[in-house]
């Protein structure tokens, strides 16, 4: 399997704090993903300033799409974007738009099963569409209330679907190198870098444990 990706979720509202993380742990991370509230905040123009400063990394916009799928993840892909997710509750429609969307661009769509019931059912049906990037997300209300993603991977993992398994929940150091081993081919971090005392430290400890295990 080839080395799993880390991918850091940027949460930030601030645009320029946002670009001065990304800057600080981008030696060590392979994707920057701007969240979903960042997003909405700063809209298209952060895309492009990321993918001006930093055309090495992959640039993940976390849309959650719920609907209008094509329409809605054009810009952002062709702005820069290499991923848009689009949220595995907006049915089969939505996710084949945003399918379409990525492949005009030579890009990637990535199906978010958070909330979704069927995870197993929604990943088939994603793969059968095209989807390159199954998303098992448990979100931060799941993670207040004790619940972890490790169980819905290994679920996914064991089908064997041709797409990338991304996972995001809390994963933080004494963590990350369970994920690996059960399967995630990127690893979302979040709080475990963003809120320590050096973000590049963090960032760094987090890819030597990937890259160890």
């Amino acid at each position: 399997m080839a080395k799993p990706l880390i991918q850091m979720a940027l949460d930030s509202l601030d645009f320029d704090a946002t670009v001065g993380l990304a800057t600080q742990v981008a030696p060590y991370v392979d994707i920057f993903e701007i969240g979903t509230p960042c997003i909405k905040h700063n809209g298209v123009n952060l895309v492009r300033e990321l993918r001006s400063r930093f055309p090495d990394k992959l640039i993940l916009v976390d849309l959650k799409t719920m609907d209008a799928g094509e329409y809605e993840a054009t810009p952002f892909y062709a702005a820069g974007a290499d991923i848009c997710t689009v949220l595995g509750v907006s049915g089969l429609a939505t996710i084949a738009g945003v399918v379409k969307a990525a492949n005009a661009h030579g890009a990637e769509a990535q199906i978010d099963l958070i909330n979704v019931d069927d995870k197993i059912g929604c990943a088939k049906a994603s793969a059968d569409l095209g989807a390159q990037i199954v998303g098992v997300h448990t979100g931060l209300d799941a993670q207040a209330a004790g619940h972890t993603p490790f169980a819905d991977l290994s679920d996914i993992a064991r089908l064997g679907l041709p797409v990338r398994i991304s996972v995001a929940g809390g994963i933080k150091q004494s963590t990350v190198q369970d994920v690996v081993q059960a399967g995630a081919n990127i690893i979302v971090v979040g709080a475990a870098i963003y809120g320590a005392p050096s973000p590049a430290e963090a960032a760094r400890e987090i890819r030597e444990l990937v890259d160890a295990a």
